[in-house]
């Protein structure tokens, strides 16, 4: 097992991460920019190195002032969190050159998989399933309009690099197909400096779904079921909930078995995510994420298993403590994503949070970095905390949650708690049935209200 682990993250998930780390008796160094010198990871860690001023290129994402932490405090290993440098195949390999560990899979499978059109090759000769459309990059409008006329419109063009919905553009027809083709490509190439781009088959109305799974790196591996990650706004995901409610045991258990298959194959190291489109009781493979994933708690509240002590173990070369057959799935959970935005407008509200009081009880989890008094910086990601719920069924974890609504207190800024108020006052939330599109369709509702 590792002596000290270097958190190469800030907010919530250092936090997260730090908590397993001082469970399992080893030492943490937090690392923050200027900005964080009073987060309470900084405050909570063994030790803490400013690694730089407050843009995130120039701390969290400076990989040489890492490395250089790492060496000060004798680190042995760095948890990178999600996002940053956690899906950076370059840090992994640095990392490893100067003898330290990567908690996470192999620098080869990050690559693999952090490339779209690659990523879904390779599911494919894994056996999990697709979504029609080009077998790799499409560069003209010849190409697009073959694509397109193969598998039916509508169709839509994604970037092969990057995420959150930039670079990702829907064509109905051969009309929009040029220009959709066009700024798909301007976009990926400001946002990601690859214009490169793929076309897929769009689905009307499907949901996401996404697999956890786990790997020791030697050719075995798990899942740890389904997470339901339909409630979206711009691609972001919202609110996530485990089980599915769209699902029954057997299609949980047959697709969760491919990919768990899949990662035995690749012998994959580490935690992952293979995301889905899911609709008409098919799966299409969207893509994998190579990462601990922010919903990862609403997983650990249905299985009683702490996926970042399975990270650590699995790093350290302990393997998985759990076989496909020891995992049991108990009650649902749900999660909320608490940002620190105007409910309404979305614009971020950064400032000092002049009261807070999470909620708690039987069955409530707050996983925040944030106190009273705490000053939300206006340079990083906006979310401040996540409220995740259990219950002994979806019924119950719904009404505890919105009693855990109505208990915290975020005060000085704006968030998003009344947003969660308004989607448990709805008959399509309370009923299971929405899509990736529902939430969008929702707030342009409340717009015109």
């Amino acid at each position: 097992m590792f002596s000290k682990i270097l958190i190469a993250n800030r907010g919530e998930i250092a936090l997260r991460v730090l908590r397993a780390c001082k469970e399992l008796g080893i030492q943490t160094v937090a690392v923050h920019s200027s900005a964080d010198q009073d987060a309470m990871h900084v405050r909570l860690a063994d030790e803490s190195v400013c690694i730089g001023p407050p843009p995130s290129r120039e701390s969290y994402l400076n990989i040489h002032q890492i490395v250089a932490a790492c060496e000060i405090t004798g680190a042995d290993a760095v948890h990178p969190g999600y996002g940053f440098l956690s899906e950076n195949a370059k840090f992994a390999d640095i990392l490893e050159a100067h003898g330290l560990t990567f908690i996470g899979p192999t620098a080869e499978h990050i690559r693999l998989m952090g490339d779209k059109i690659t990523a879904k090759k390779t599911a494919e000769q894994l056996g999990i399933p697709v979504v029609p459309g080009s077998e790799g990059e499409i560069t003209t409008d010849e190409e697009a309009k073959k694509v397109a006329d193969e598998i039916g419109y509508p169709v839509i063009i994604k970037a092969t690099a990057g995420g959150g919905g930039r670079g990702m553009k829907v064509a109905h027809n051969a009309d929009e197909l040029s220009i959709a083709l066009a700024t798909a490509r301007s976009e990926a190439g400001a946002a990601f400096g690859n214009e490169a781009v793929y076309i897929e088959k769009y689905l009307a109305k499907p949901r996401h779904i996404e697999i956890q799974v786990m790997g020791d790196g030697e050719g075995n591996a798990v899942h740890l079921g389904e997470r339901d990650c339909s409630l979206q706004r711009r691609h972001q995901k919202v609110w996530e909930e485990a089980n599915s409610p769209s699902l029954n045991s057997a299609q949980r258990s047959e697709i969760g078995e491919i990919c768990a298959a899949a990662m035995r194959k690749m012998k994959y190291r580490g935690a992952g995510t293979v995301e889905f489109l899911y609709e008409n009781g098919e799966f299409y493979f969207i893509e994998m994420n190579t990462r601990l994933q922010v919903e990862h708690p609403v997983t650990e509240a249905i299985t009683g298993i702490d996926l970042v002590h399975e990270q650590i173990r699995v790093a350290s070369g302990g393997g998985l403590s759990v076989t496909q057959k020891d995992i049991r799935f108990s009650g649902h959970a749900i999660e909320c994503r608490i940002n620190a935005e105007d409910p309404r407008t979305f614009v971020p509200s950064p400032g000092t949070i002049t009261h807070y009081h999470p909620p708690g009880g039987l069955g409530v989890r707050v996983d925040s970095g944030v106190y009273q008094g705490y000053k939300i910086p206006p340079y990083y990601d906006s979310l401040i905390g996540k409220l995740i719920v259990h219950g002994r069924n979806r019924v119950e974890c719904m009404m505890r949650l919105r009693r855990s609504l109505d208990e915290f207190v975020v005060d000085g800024i704006n968030t998003t708690i009344p947003l969660f108020r308004d989607l448990l006052a709805n008959p399509d939330i309370a009923n299971g049935d929405y899509d990736i599109h529902w939430l969008e369709k929702f707030l342009a509702r409340k717009d015109t209200d």
